[in-house]
C-alpha cells in the first residue's frame, strides 16, 4: 500500500514536471496535433503535424521515459507498470476536447 502511494505521488510529480513545458504541449494538444497515448507517452494524432510538434513529442517522451525508469528503479518495479500508471493518470487529466488514444490505437476527442 505504501509503495503504491509513493508511485502515485511520483506519477503526479511527473505530470507536474510536464507542466514546465505545458504551454507548448497544450498548444500542440489544442491544435489537435498531439494526444495522450495509452502507454504513458505522447503521440502524434495526425501525420500533418508540423515539425515542431514532432520534436516536442520526441523531447517530452524522452523526459518521460527517463523519469519512468528512475521511478521503476527506485521502487523495484518494472518500467511497464510505471508507464501504464502514468498513462492512466494522464488520460484521466486530459481535458475534454483534446485527443486520447483508444484501446484499439485510434484517436478520439475526450
Amino acid at each position: 500500500m505504501r509503495k503504491t502511494l509513493r508511485i502515485l505521488l511520483t506519477a503526479a510529480a511527473i505530470t507536474a514536471a510536464s507542466a514546465a513545458l505545458a504551454l507548448d504541449v497544450q498548444e500542440a494538444k489544442s491544435a489537435g496535433w498531439v494526444g495522450e497515448q495509452r502507454d504513458g507517452y505522447l503521440g502524434l494524432v495526425t501525420s500533418s503535424a508540423p515539425p515542431e510538434a514532432r520534436q516536442l513529442v520526441t523531447e517530452i517522451n524522452q523526459a518521460r521515459r527517463a523519469s519512468y525508469q528512475e521511478i521503476a528503479g527506485k521502487n523495484g518495479i518494472e518500467l511497464r507498470a510505471v508507464e501504464l500508471l502514468a498513462a492512466e493518470k494522464a488520460l484521466q487529466k486530459t481535458p475534454s476536447g483534446q485527443f486520447i488514444q483508444a484501446e484499439d490505437g485510434s484517436w478520439s476527442r475526450k
